[in-house]
């Protein structure tokens, strides 16, 4: 019986410490606001709240800017986005984890004009980065890119 009870407890501390590294992961920023000039917010679970420079940026969070506004992400791999006015921009996916081979970004460009400046991720995996657009996706091979999307 005892032996039994170690066993579980055992068990149970082993499941504990490898779940660990999984909700670790889901918590790590995928970057941070660099610049913010007037109106931008950062819309997270329904809420909005104004961007402030430092601010960290997650995967499934949207930015967005006023008429007045613009900002510019820089992620964990040094990649670069600019919105300007009356733009918006979702990080549907992010993962750079290139010690485990996780790689791979996902931006959604839903409106207004952004720029785009390839990090790492791009050098490292090509294909591992998309742009979308309503109207198309665009595959990164370490470049700048210029988006503008219209109403």
């Amino acid at each position: 019986m005892r032996g039994l009870l170690r066993f579980v407890a055992g068990l149970i501390v082993v499941m504990v410490l490898a779940a660990t590294p999984v909700y670790a992961q889901g918590t790590v920023p995928a970057g941070h606001v660099k610049t913010v000039t007037g109106t931008a917010t950062i819309v997270r679970d329904g809420g909005a709240t104004p961007a402030k420079p430092g601010a960290p940026i997650y995967a499934s969070d949207t930015l967005r800017t006023g008429a007045d506004g613009a900002v510019g992400v820089t992620l964990r791999d040094d990649t670069r986005v600019s919105l300007g006015a009356n733009s918006e921009m979702k990080v549907d996916r992010y993962v750079y984890a290139p010690a485990e081979g996780g790689l791979g970004m996902v931006l959604r460009f839903l409106r207004g004009a952004a720029v785009y400046v390839s990090g790492r991720m791009a050098k490292l995996a090509p294909d591992s980065v998309r742009l979308e657009t309503p109207s198309g996706i665009v595959g990164v091979r370490g470049t700048t890119v210029a988006i503008k999307v219209g109403a």
